[in-house]
């Protein structure tokens, strides 16, 4: 194989959008399995909607993914005078012709066209054969004109073959002669692509099956521009539970990366999730490491069908698809405790919890900390909501948790605090004296020991499950066990 050259064009007009980002990593792993370049150019040339703020955000959000590009980032702006060199030379090349069509006339024959159900009802090519002085006349008379291509008028195919979706042909006589630069004098977006392809060297354009309907035309361009032809490979689009496509007028911040930076995923976890929307190894796996989804990684397992972003809006129980937040949680419970816990800090310095003793004397119970209440959770926000009271005293009780297991029994309100009369006369508390303190005070008052069990884990962790109780009271500091089992009377208010 030739060297692998591939890009991401992405156009920055609003936050880097999850299909972008899949197209993205695509091209990452492509060029990563084969030793390649990947190429990052910020397609700028809708000038009006274009924004730094944009091209900021893509690039944070590709630099967040772990998405490292080799060349660029290139501005297709920067580049005009290639696109309309290339055009120029279309034109004086007998391969492109000027235009002079108003839209209405053109409206009006595309309108006769269709009424009289025709086959063919694209432009005419009323302009394709006018003489150097016909062009002159009109040009002389002001009238605006187009550059269109000159579809060549034989028999046989355009084709080419998509390592996703195989042979793609079509009539050159189904095909119009279509625009490539408009009246104001740019190029449009297809000849512009083509042209910065070509600078690039690009070997392979791998993107979505929205843009298929650019390539036959495209490979006409680059045929007469006498350059070879990349291989290209059109992915599945991702469709919302409706079968409609996901977008970020529909769908708003669920479909943008940004979106799962503030929202606790793991820059890999969001990868991962983002790659099977539309890519298999051929197995049964869904976990990878950056290694073995490199080694795994062909066009060839690109699917043809769309994928589907299993979304639900307002659904209490899950934010965004279930398969993503189950990814990320499997990350949060197996990766090192030590790489979670410098991520968890983030989440605390921004909620205000963080303790500098975290990093110097209470490190150890911090790290222990991560790794017993990590098991239940999906994100990384749950260490500042879920996992709360381990960080601060403020903290909110679980609904369920308090009617169920403290409101149930107003006892407890004598029970608790004198739990915490036993545990402050205790020397030391491990996991074995606490569960022998428990016990014995449940068998001394005659009751079953989840009574007082149960309700201790709510006062101290505000939740209803978690790690086992006995470990958490040897866990906690002292003074805060004392404090949250004899303050449960201020829940019975």
């Amino acid at each position: 194989m030739p060297e692998v050259r591939v890009r991401f064009p992405p156009s920055p007009t609003g936050y880097l959008h999850i299909g972008g980002a899949r197209t993205a990593i695509y091209n990452w792993l492509f060029a990563k399995k084969h030793g390649g370049k990947l190429i990052l150019r910020i397609e700028d040339t809708d000038t009006e909607r274009s924004t730094q703020a944009s091209i900021d955000g893509i690039i944070e959000g590709l630099e967040w993914l772990g998405i490292d590009w080799d060349e660029g980032p290139y501005f297709q702006t920067e580049f005009a005078a290639e696109h309309c060199a290339a055009a120029n030379k279309l034109l004086a090349e007998g391969k492109a012709y000027k235009c002079f069509c108003t839209k209405e006339s053109l409206d009006a024959k595309r309108e006769a066209a269709m009424a009289a159900k025709q086959s063919f009802v694209g432009y005419d090519g009323t302009c394709r054969n006018l003489t150097p002085e016909q062009v002159a006349e009109k040009e002389a008379a002001g009238i605006p004109s187009v550059v269109r291509f000159k579809v060549p008028r034989r028999d046989g195919m355009v084709s080419y073959d998509d390592k996703v979706l195989g042979l793609i042909k079509r009539a050159y006589n189904d095909i119009e002669d279509f625009v490539i630069v408009r009246s104001n004098g740019k190029p449009l977006y297809l000849l512009c692509n083509v042209v910065d392809d070509i600078r690039d060297r690009i070997s392979h354009v791998i993107r979505g099956q929205d843009h298929m309907t650019n390539t036959l035309r495209q490979v006409l361009l680059y045929e007469a521009l006498g350059q070879p032809v990349p291989v290209f490979a059109h992915m599945p689009l991702t469709l919302d539970l409706n079968k409609a496509k996901i977008s970020k007028r529909s769908h708003g911040e669920i479909v943008a990366v940004q979106f799962y930076k503030q929202n606790g995923f793991l820059p890999w976890a969001l990868l991962n999730f983002l790659a099977l929307l539309g890519w298999n190894p051929g197995d049964d796996r869904e976990i990878f490491s950056r290694e073995e989804m490199i080694e795994a990684f062909s066009l060839e397992r690109i699917t043809k069908s769309n994928s589907i972003f299993n979304f639900k809006k307002d659904d209490p129980k899950f934010f965004t698809d279930p398969k993503a937040i189950n990814i990320n949680a499997h990350y949060l419970r197996t990766m090192p405790v030590a790489e979670i816990a410098s991520l968890v800090k983030g989440e605390l310095e921004e909620a205000g919890l963080w303790n500098p003793t975290y990093d110097s004397d209470k490190k150890e119970w911090y790290l222990k900390t991560i790794e017993m209440i990590r098991e239940r959770f999906h994100t990384l926000k749950d260490f500042t909501t879920l996992g709360r009271a381990f960080f601060a005293d403020d903290f909110t009780i679980d609904e369920a948790a308090l009617a169920k297991n403290v409101l149930k029994h107003p006892d407890l309100k004598t029970w608790l605090p004198l739990l915490a009369d036993r545990f402050e006369a205790a020397d030391d508390i491990t996991a074995e004296s606490a569960e022998e303190i428990a016990k014995g005070l449940a068998e001394d008052l005659g009751i079953k020991p989840g009574i007082p069990i149960n309700a201790a884990r709510a006062v101290i962790t505000g939740q209803i499950k978690g790690p086992s109780m006995f470990e958490l009271f040897a866990h906690f500091d002292k003074a805060t066990v004392l404090k949250r089992l004899r303050d449960v009377d201020r829940l019975y208010v």
